[in-house]
């Protein structure tokens, strides 16, 4: 069983109140002090969960640098108050940084439930499947 340290749940419950001050801040037709919080708050979350040396040499890793400038670059711009411009620099950045793990998360996407019913309709499964999702592609 993995143990889980008080500094890592308090490390979720950041990042949860920041994907939830996220999605308020765009909600709200991007109300930059939303916006502003659910970055920092998003930000402290991941720090805490994963440690700062490992979220560290994640954001800065070579092949990396372009999607960390970009998502780093849109939450300065957000910051300084062009919320518009700076969630679409900040979601390519975002994009950028975790497009390895789309193609997992689909994965296990596809065999929840509800949303696995969703996701093999045959349009949709063509869709996801040009966009990254294709399930051939993993050894899972």
């Amino acid at each position: 069983m993995i143990q889980i340290t008080d500094t890592q749940k308090i490390g979720v419950g950041f990042a949860a109140f920041g994907v939830a001050f996220l999605f308020l801040g765009v909600l709200l037709l991007f109300d930059k002090g939303l916006l502003a919080i659910g970055n920092i708050l998003f930000l402290a979350g991941l720090a805490l969960v994963v440690g700062l040396e490992r979220t560290f040499r994640f954001f800065f890793q070579k092949h990396k640098l372009r999607g960390s400038l970009a998502f780093f670059g849109g939450i300065f711009i957000v910051l300084i108050g062009w919320p518009i411009l700076g969630m679409c620099v900040e979601v390519y950045g975002f994009v950028v940084l975790f497009s390895g793990f789309f193609p997992v998360a689909i994965n296990f996407l596809r065999r929840t439930p509800v949303i696995g019913l969703v996701l093999n309709l045959p349009f949709i499964s063509g869709v996801i499947d040009r966009l990254g999702g294709d399930p051939s592609r993993l050894n899972v």
